[in-house]
């Protein structure tokens, strides 16, 4: 089978970490040795991963004014994150497999309302005053994110992955493909059909349940560092739902920060069928049996065999 394997920030960066290196690699290697175990069982694989913390600190280090601007931070945090997943995953696999990186263009709609609206996190968290300083220095928003404040920046919907095209070529020479970091390069599409970036933040999960659907994959995991979805989270009424249909995933009373974004993207890639997890890194093998985690399926325990 085909599995589309999107990690989450907790890939690199444990909540409250240290952004360092060291931090990073370590983070990337718990992920390459449970991603193996996918490739191990005779699957097919495609990664994609988030890039939150690590373009918002890169957006900190560049000048205000003619600095770079987020598409080409993203390209530059996506080699990065690449880097780290492919050589770990190379290193746990014993190089019996090909592994490699593309930095993926993802084009999306000028006119998206998400340019007037931005509503994604990227970079550290601050104390408010220390926020509306930086955002005021910056010409940045900023909105609050549980009891901490983050810099928001647009985040238009993917529209097309041009690259797919590149992807299957890999694909079928056995390639295992890191791919759609941070969730894709925002470019727009000119008059002309040429490409060009824009300033946003593309979506991971929604730019791979895109991915998913293009390559036509049977399963879609979204990985994070929870290990399921709850009714109720957070309240002393819990409860894990180890099933949800589509609609029930799309419909899903969830925050919208956090696994809102999951639960929309696994409702878009399973409407015409596949299998969509959502759960611990940890446990990706066992999402895919039904033994973890929470499925979407049009079909109740509907198992990847």
């Amino acid at each position: 089978m085909l599995v589309v394997a999107a990690l989450g920030g907790n890939a690199l960066l444990q909540r409250g970490q240290p952004m360092t290196a060291e931090n990073q690699r370590k983070n990337a290697l718990v992920a390459a040795q449970a991603l193996a175990d996918v490739v191990r069982a005779g699957h097919r694989l495609v990664i994609t991963h988030g890039n939150g913390p690590q373009v918002g600190l890169l957006a900190l280090q560049n000048p205000a004014k003619d600095g770079y601007p987020l598409d080409v931070l993203g390209a530059e945090t996506a080699g990065m994150i690449g880097y780290l997943i492919e050589q770990e995953l190379e290193n746990v696999l014993d190089h019996d497999r090909p592994v490699a990186t593309l930095l993926t263009q993802v084009v999306v709609d000028r006119n998206d309302p998400a340019f007037g609206d931005p509503t994604k996190f990227v970079g550290p968290v601050y104390d408010h005053e220390q926020a509306q300083a930086i955002a005021s220095a910056n010409g940045w928003h900023i909105a609050q994110d549980g009891a901490k404040w983050r810099r928001v920046v647009a985040s238009p919907a993917p529209m097309e992955i041009p690259d797919t095209r590149v992807i299957q070529l890999l694909l079928d020479a056995g390639v295992v493909v890191i791919c759609t970091g941070g969730g894709g390069i925002p470019v727009i599409r000119q008059h002309d059909g040429s490409l060009i970036g824009i300033e946003a933040v593309v979506d991971k999960d929604a730019s791979s349940a895109l991915l998913a659907r293009s390559l036509g994959a049977d399963v879609l995991l979204l990985l994070t560092d929870v290990d399921g979805v709850y009714q109720d989270f957070g309240s002393d009424t819990a409860m894990k739902r180890p099933w949800l249909s589509p609609k029930d995933a799309l419909h899903f009373d969830a925050p919208a920060g956090s696994m809102a974004p999951k639960l929309e993207a696994a409702a878009a890639f399973t409407s015409a069928g596949g299998l969509a997890g959502i759960g611990r890194l940890q446990d990706a093998i066992e999402i895919m049996d039904g033994n973890a985690g929470t499925q979407v399926s049009n079909e109740i325990g509907g198992n990847a065999q």
